[in-house]
């Protein structure tokens, strides 16, 4: 086996890795050089270069007589806005070659891979002396597997959304399950293109790939489709504690209404009364004269008020309200 031929071209990013045989091009952040290299030395169809610069393209499989073009996108989480961006990955893949393009540079997975058969002869050997559809199975395994710890950072929220439920206060949980929901959307849209593609690689003959198809790109399919399910569980799990929160709102809105309700019914009879003996006309136990209170008449009031708000108490405590 000979050793891996690297080079560089210069005033692009473009980087490839020679061994035997195949050509890994490795391209971040394309330019419109790196571009016009790919139409000079391969017959890559015109609409697929515009789709390498343009900017979001959505996940699809292109088969031409001799090559594919695979659009995929990936998760990456941003921990500044806690919520899952799409990543995407364009890819090139023929007999003889494999060109991968990645737009934002943002796929750690898919730059330490490259870097490692770039530095390391046996792991340049090991993946890509057999054919281009095994290094291409290896690729997209280390992408899928890298959605995993995304997918558990995201149930391992919801878990602790449980707790926060039952321990905050009503406007911080209502955030964290606003935040939650928008990540678990977001992943979830990411995902959900990306099986009928794989699936399609798995299904469908394509002779240059040299390698059994269903077994390598169908283990690829079973973890999209094992993502798609945690997803499937994590979003009933978070849509049942959005549930939960909301009827523990409604439960403690209630609540504060039910004492508010009791604290009206006992203190109207008592304002009422009290506006009545404030009225400006003669009332039995008022004024005696124009400067003398008869010390009885407040007592009496005093008592009345009590008596009533007692009678309140006893009437809704009958009809079980409180």
């Amino acid at each position: 086996m000979s050793m891996p031929l690297i080079s560089e071209e210069k005033k692009s990013n473009l980087n490839s890795i020679a061994c035997g045989k195949l050509t890994w091009i490795y391209i971040e952040k394309p330019t419109k050089q790196d571009v016009d290299y790919l139409a000079q030395n391969f017959n890559f169809h015109i609409l697929n270069l515009d789709d390498v610069l343009s900017r979001v393209q959505r996940p699809k499989i292109d088969e031409y007589p001799d090559h594919l073009f695979i659009v995929l996108h990936f998760p990456v989480y941003n921990k500044e806005n806690r919520v899952t961006t799409p990543s995407e990955v364009d890819i090139f893949i023929g007999e003889t070659y494999v060109v991968t393009i990645h737009k934002s540079g943002d796929l750690k997975p898919l730059a330490k891979f490259f870097n490692e058969c770039h530095v390391d002869e046996g792991i340049c050997n090991a993946y890509m002396s057999r054919s281009s559809g095994f290094l291409l199975y290896h690729i997209l395994d280390r992408l899928v597997n890298y959605c995993f710890p995304i997918l558990d950072k995201i149930v391992d929220n919801a878990e602790k959304l449980e707790d926060l439920i039952f321990a905050k206060p009503v406007p911080e949980t209502v955030h964290e399950i606003m935040m939650i929901r928008r990540d678990l959307i977001s992943f979830r849209r990411i995902i959900h293109p990306q099986i009928s593609v794989v699936e399609a690689l798995e299904r469908e003959e394509y002779p240059f790939f040299k390698e059994d198809q269903d077994i390598y790109f169908g283990d690829i399919a079973d973890h999209i489709r094992k993502i798609w399910d945690g997803l499937e569980d994590c979003k009933e799990v978070v849509d049942g504690l959005a549930d939960t929160s909301n009827w523990l709102t409604s439960h403690r809105i209630q609540e504060v209404m039910r004492v508010l309700t009791i604290v009206m019914a006992i203190m109207t009879p008592p304002m009422l009364l009290a506006s009545i003996y404030g009225m400006n006309i003669h009332l039995p136990g008022g004024l005696s004269t124009a400067t003398e209170i008869s010390f009885w008449t407040f007592w009496i009031i005093l008592i009345i008020m009590l008596g009533i708000a007692a009678a309140m108490l006893w009437f809704l405590r009958r009809r079980h309200w409180i």
